[in-house]
């Protein structure tokens, strides 16, 4: 099972003995080895940080389709609308490109493996319902709602998950600085991608 995204996907994984680091790809492996054991594979995890979409396309051959995984969970999106606040003047690619070179990615996956694809919604920038990152953010968790319904892969409602919770009273902090998470934030992706996978 092959995990791959940036830094959220990341997290602490080169400096971490068994490669898995310490995202929610960990509290994944550790509640399906603990409540599935029988179930559980080996997992491979291929985040990089500051990772695009364009980024994953340059080294999708090495980290994914030449690794034939049976599994491939993809979290992607953030920094390319982050990058677009962080930088203003840098060039960014819009929803439409996003989404093209996005299905680009799961048809190789489709051509060369017989792997089930997991889509996750990108998460959110800021942990405000109204901050304008959530608000560029919308029409690339809007793509990969529409590929995932395109290619038949499981969608994690990721984005979903995280907006419902910063609606909620008495809500915790779920990230370190409104986008990497804090063992909160990765509880709750890890969570809300068991309940989509396992019991979809």
């Amino acid at each position: 099972m092959l995990f791959i995204g940036d830094s959220i996907t990341e997290a602490g994984r080169f400096e971490d003995s068994e490669q898995i680091g310490f995202s929610y790809v960990r509290y994944i492996r550790d509640y399906i080895a603990i409540n599935r054991p029988e179930l559980l594979p080996t997992i491979v995890n291929k985040g990089v940080g500051g990772n695009r979409v364009t980024d994953l396309a340059e080294r999708w051959e090495e980290d994914v389709l030449n690794l034939n995984p049976d599994y491939v969970s993809i979290s992607i999106g953030i920094n390319d609308v982050w990058r677009q606040l962080d930088s203003p003047h840098e060039v960014s690619l819009s929803p439409e490109r996003f989404k093209e070179v996005y299905a680009s990615l799961i048809e190789q996956v489709h051509a060369r493996t017989n792997a089930k694809i997991i889509l996750m919604e990108p998460t959110v920038i800021e942990e405000d319902v109204n901050a304008q990152g959530n608000k560029l953010l919308k029409p690339y968790v809007k793509a990969v709602q529409e590929l995932a319904e395109r290619y038949d892969a499981v969608l994690v409602p990721t984005h979903a998950a995280f907006i419902a919770y910063l609606e909620k009273e008495n809500r915790q902090v779920l990230t370190t600085d409104g986008v990497h998470m804090n063992t909160a934030g990765n509880m709750l992706m890890a969570q809300t991608w068991l309940q989509a996978v396992l019991n979809g």
